[in-house]
């Protein structure tokens, strides 16, 4: 049995709102005066309020860093100096994170098995081998690291974790995931470049899962399902360059996950052995407004059953893999002790579709 018994959340110092970025998005891209408006409205209709970033120049609420230069014709950083801020920042959200998570259930000592999850940085030492030193773990620490993922990440690595707990005795798993999706802006406008501006952000989730421990609030795993629908694969991509992470995201993608929703709800149901009107909770991974809104109408949802993910998105835009974790905390902490039933689900590269199902009785 592998329960999940907490979660834990961090994001970096700045918060910028999004009309801020907006601003900052239209003085950077020069752009003609219909484009502009364009791009207004997409940002007034993101569904959007605030984001979070390692970096302050996004807005003027806080000193220059000069890391992305205020003139477009300047040097902008390249992958180089990204990924050194990369390193510093990432550990420090993830400790931050992981130290939430365990905090009151069990010393950083006890953790016997650590997943790291990223897809906005990398290095070796990695993160894992960081987080080691960080918070002092053992040296005989199971650890694995789950790459280039994207937004579905953290499923596979609840997946894994539970592949643990289930043949491994007195198993106490972490898994944290980190992104630090605005270290990678690119000046130059295109589709994919002010797609990628206008959602994603910074964060860090970890979450404690155990099968020898136990909590009035914990929720149990009970299984998976994925698929990957290969039609999609060039629809989302993230690419490594000299100059940085390179998105490709195309508007195409919610109809691809909208042709497909019914089906997958239908066939991880049947796999997993569940029924749709069982389900309490739906955990969605919050994409975009755009999305949510899809994933809503063809399933027959009513509009309170995904609040908790337009909230997220709301208050943090899409954080790649964290994303899905801040919801689940909220629906665990909104749940209390409750009867709990819940789907979740997150989309990212290939298109792959994951989705989990959890319980509490």
């Amino acid at each position: 049995m592998a329960n999940i018994i907490s979660i834990g959340t961090a994001v970096p110092a700045y918060k910028h709102q999004q009309k801020d970025i907006l601003a900052f998005m239209q003085n950077m891209y020069q752009l003609p005066e219909k484009e502009n408006r364009v791009l207004k409205f997409l940002y007034d209709h993101s569904g959007i309020e605030s984001r979070y970033s390692i970096i302050p120049d996004y807005s003027n609420n806080y000193p220059k860093s000069n890391f992305i230069p205020d003139n477009r014709t300047d040097v902008f950083p390249l992958l180089e100096e990204r990924m050194k801020l990369y390193e510093t920042q990432a550990l420090d959200l993830s400790v931050t994170a992981i130290n939430k998570a365990i905090d009151g259930y069990i010393a950083p000592q006890k953790i016997t098995h650590l997943i790291t999850i990223s897809c906005t940085g990398m290095s070796a030492p990695g993160l894992d081998l960081q987080l080691m030193e960080a918070l002092h773990l053992s040296p005989y620490i199971f650890r694995s690291s789950i790459n280039f993922m994207g937004c579905y990440a953290a499923i596979h690595g609840l997946k894994m974790a539970k592949m643990i707990c289930d043949s491994t005795p007195n198993a106490n798993v972490v898994i944290v995931a980190a992104e630090l999706c605005t270290l990678h802006f690119q000046k130059e406008y295109s589709e994919d470049n002010a797609a990628s501006s206008l959602l994603f952000a910074d964060g860090a989730a970890a979450v404690f899962i155990s099968n020898q421990l136990t909590s009035n609030t914990a929720l149990q795993i009970d299984g998976f399902y994925a698929k990957v629908a290969n039609k999609g694969k060039d629809h989302m991509a993230w690419e490594l360059s000299s100059k940085g992470f390179l998105m490709r995201l195309s508007s195409y993608i919610p109809q691809l996950i909208e042709s497909d929703i019914n089906a997958l709800v239908a066939t991880a149901m049947e796999a997993t052995g569940n029924k749709k009107e069982a389900i309490t909770d739906w955990c969605i991974h919050p994409g975009g407004k755009r999305i949510l809104d899809l994933i809503e109408k063809k399933l027959g949802l009513a509009d309170h059953e995904l609040s908790v993910s337009r909230e997220v998105l709301k208050e943090y835009g899409n954080m790649s893999s964290p994303t899905v974790l801040f919801v689940l905390k909220k629906l665990m902490e909104r749940s209390g002790n409750k009867k709990v039933n819940m789907m979740g689900m997150a989309f990212g590269p290939g298109l792959t579709m994951e989705t989990f199902f959890v319980s509490r009785s």
